[in-house]
């Protein structure tokens, strides 16, 4: 599992960050790529990349401001382009598929690709075999999610020594035994399976947030996570003006992922008018020192928790 920071600037793209898109890869997991918005120019930097559009198979939309939104078409067609034909789903705020269907009618872009398009509400929004994703609104000018990623448990390991004892040998029924089945040895011996497991497997947790000022949901959704990426477009010498346009400084966002018990903080959504971002990283750091601010490009390795 990894993040990869494919713009971290607000608002507008500079010369030095591009405007909002993260990329979370579950190749190891899944063999595919989330994406998490989908700012101007997204398709641009993934060229600077190894990622592979047709890897990617859902979008998570936080809200519908153009920084966030403007790279989507473009990047669904070039995904139809380059040769992805497996369905892509696209996550995001009401209004999400109206934008999408007409910029491709509009545009007269036919897809090669089935394409599936969830309006969000609160909840969880995604339930797979390895992974459930929870969304919150938070609060910005427009409606504006965060997206909590939960990997779920892995079963522990399989206790060969102890199946060794009771002479079972190595062999098709080690994998119903690992998944917890009742499973029948052949001298008749009834098992349980989960006698011979190991304890669980923590997943990993991942928060990302959408543009909100500082709230109780950003908190609730970067709960015990492992990474959290949270906007900080000001210092906190902007505080006011930060509270005024709905979105969060160093400092606030620090303060949640302290108050959350997060283990790493990554800052993102920073404004153009910082030509340095030392000042944002010490405000963070003197309150959660588990703090980094991303660049574009930059990558993040959550490593999984070992048995």
């Amino acid at each position: 599992m990894q993040l990869t920071f494919l713009g971290t600037g607000a608002g507008i793209p500079a010369k030095a960050r591009n405007v909002t898109s993260i990329a979370l890869k579950l190749l190891e997991e899944k063999g595919s790529i989330w994406l998490f918005d989908c700012g101007e120019a997204t398709q641009h930097q993934i060229l600077h990349t190894n990622i592979k559009p047709r890897r990617v198979e859902k979008v998570f939309i936080t809200h519908l401001h153009g920084d966030h939104i403007y790279g989507l078409p473009g990047f669904l067609a070039s995904r139809s382009f380059q040769g992805g034909e497996s369905p892509l789903t696209v996550y995001g705020p009401k209004g999400i598929a109206d934008y999408i269907a007409v910029s491709l009618k509009v545009s007269q872009t036919y897809l090669k690709y089935e394409l599936n398009i969830v309006e969000v509400n609160e909840g969880i929004i995604l339930d797979e075999d390895q992974f459930y994703v929870e969304a919150k609104m938070l609060e910005h000018g427009v409606q504006s999610f965060g997206y909590r990623i939960v990997e779920k448990d892995r079963p522990g390991a399989l206790l060969t020594e102890k199946l060794a004892e009771m002479g079972v040998k190595p062999g098709p029924l080690f994998r119903e035994i690992k998944a917890g089945k009742e499973v029948t040895l052949e001298n008749g011996t009834i098992i349980n399976g989960k006698d011979f497991v190991g304890p669980s497997i923590k997943g990993r947790i991942v928060t990302i947030l959408g543009d909100t000022r500082s709230c109780s949901a950003a908190v609730e959704l970067a709960k015990a996570a492992d990474v959290l990426v949270h906007e900080a477009t000001f210092s906190e010498k902007e505080a006011a003006i930060a509270g005024e346009y709905y979105h969060s400084t160093a400092g606030q966002a620090a303060t949640n992922a302290k108050e959350a018990g997060v283990k790493f903080l990554i800052l993102t959504h920073i404004s153009a008018r910082y030509d340095t971002t030392e000042t944002l990283l010490e405000e963070a750091q003197a309150i959660f020192p588990a703090s980094s601010v991303a660049e574009d490009f930059k990558e993040y390795e959550i490593p999984a928790y070992k048995e």
